[in-house]
């Protein structure tokens, strides 16, 4: 449930070069906080929800009405587990409301959600009460920067070429010269990949959706002290988010989903449930509001297909 510091569950993951925003969940009052950041509702375009639980999804239907009311221009793809066609239909039809844009849903199962030539959004069902997906988002690799200058002073010709020499390919010259791509290419630049577990209990679904990812935003509702609580309710304590981290051998965890009894003032504060999650996993930290993250790449070294 929201507290005053905190609100419920909503990620969004900003993709600046083509100025989008896809969000992950879109619990109660999350066009609130989207008007309280720097982001804005004519970027988002896809919406990937966990599950049907309402602290996961009542702000929905008002966000894609304000979208609709403030002249959206763009399509939004909304994706979930089974039910999420009906819930938007019924609550859009009971409150008789009308998009002025596209909205598409999507029922998802464990696989591929969404591919294109940058992205592949894949999902795997996790351990719940209810049916629930993690998403992991997969950037594609980026080619290495080309040295046009280095490639004209070796006598390369412009055209097809050149593009050849890009993809590190190598390429003969009219002279018999063999010109290898790869010395001209600095390292190719790794696609980035986010992933997104809450909720649930440990499972090994979450492990393998999370396997090297750049970063990892899991719930982390209990302490290791209420281990008993997150079993019956099948969610995670920080100890289980951090395991997850660590045999996925993950870069970075951010723990979210937080129980209001660790609220300021009670005799366990999130600062305990961080010290759990790091004794396992160092490279933990706690999220909050408004926090803006970073997603670095990584390089390596260049293949020829």
């Amino acid at each position: 449930m929201p507290t005053r510091r905190r609100n419920v569950s909503c990620v969004a993951l900003r993709l600046p070069q083509r100025g989008e925003v896809w969000l992950f969940d879109c619990g109660e009052g999350t066009q609130h906080q989207l008007l309280r950041s720097d982001l804005k509702l004519s970027q988002i375009t896809r919406i990937f929800l966990t599950h049907l639980h309402g602290d996961h999804l009542f702000g929905l239907p008002g966000l894609l009405a304000t979208c609709g009311m403030a002249g959206h221009a763009r399509r939004i793809d909304v994706y979930g587990p089974a039910g999420i066609e009906e819930f938007v239909r019924e609550t859009t039809r009971l409150a008789q409301t009308r998009f002025t844009y596209p909205v598409e849903v999507h029922t998802v199962e464990a696989g591929e959600v969404y591919t294109e030539a940058e992205f592949a959004v894949s999902c795997r069902p996790l351990l719940h009460r209810a049916p629930a997906f993690g998403y992991r988002v997969a950037e594609s690799d980026r080619a290495g920067r080309f040295d046009a200058e280095r490639a004209a002073s070796l006598g390369v010709p412009a055209g097809p070429a050149y593009g050849r020499l890009k993809r590190g390919e190598r390429v003969t010259l009219d002279d018999g010269r063999i010109i290898d791509g790869r010395e001209l290419c600095g390292p190719v630049e790794r696609g980035r990949t986010f992933v997104y577990c809450t909720d649930t209990t440990y499972c090994h679904s979450a492990v393998e959706l999370a396997h090297d990812a750049d970063l990892l935003v899991h719930e982390a509702t209990f302490t290791r002290d209420d281990e008993e609580l997150a079993r019956q309710s099948m969610h995670s304590t920080a100890e289980m988010a951090a395991r997850v981290a660590r045999e996925a051998e993950a870069r970075r965890l951010y723990l979210t989903h937080f129980s209001p009894r660790y609220a300021d003032g009670s005799p366990v504060t999130l600062g305990d449930l961080l010290r759990e999650a790091r004794a396992l996993f160092p490279q933990t930290e706690l999220a909050r509001d408004f926090l803006v993250v970073d997603i670095e790449r990584r390089t390596h070294a260049p293949t020829v297909k």
